[in-house]
């Protein structure tokens, strides 16, 4: 395909109508999904091992890792990197947040209603409502807000990797730091 027929086929309006569709199926039973694949037992064991702060800053090494792999190529990446990206960003998050919980609590198992409440209290969701499709989605809002923020910076190559792995990297701190504070 040539330069000019790509930009042609490119449409950043298509690109987000694409990534708002895709979180709005994440709300719709992905997130479950995700953390029922997370080995909750094994975040225990590597917060003992390498104490809270190393699992946080490995988590976050982990989400710089995909940000700097999809912005690495900028556009030619963006259709299949985006979404493993956020993928992989979301279940940092969600690694950290059961991390952090464990930390505070000594409890390593968590069900995914009450993991779920501190999730959205994490993104400053409405938490005082039961789980539902509409705190879902909200929070597939804001999680969208915070990841896709910096997406188009992400189309020049080489620098969007740069930009990818930062962005990723920082937002996991944040979550951290977010979640240690409120508890």
């Amino acid at each position: 395909m040539s330069r000019m027929n790509m930009k042609k086929g490119f449409s950043l309006s298509k690109i987000k109508s694409g990534i708002k569709s895709g979180f709005n199926e994440l709300s719709k039973g992905g997130f479950e999904q995700i953390f029922s694949h997370i080995d909750q037992l094994g975040i225990k064991k590597g917060v003992d091992t390498i104490g809270i702060d190393g699992f946080v800053n490995q988590c976050a090494l982990m989400a710089a890792g995909s940000g700097l792999i999809t912005g690495a190529g900028g556009i030619s990446t963006m259709a299949i990197g985006i979404p493993l990206d956020v993928i992989n960003l979301i279940t940092q998050q969600f690694r950290v947040t059961l991390a952090i919980s464990y930390h505070n609590t000594g409890k390593y198992k968590i069900r995914f209603e009450d993991f779920f409440k501190i999730v959205a209290s994490s993104v400053k969701a409405d938490t005082g409502l039961a789980i539902s499709k509409n705190i879902m989605e909200e929070v597939a809002e804001k999680i969208i807000l915070n990841v896709g923020s910096k997406t188009a910076q992400r189309l020049i190559p080489i620098v969007g990797g740069a930009i990818g792995g930062t962005v990723n990297y920082l937002f996991i701190k944040g979550v951290a730091k977010a979640l240690q504070k409120t508890n």
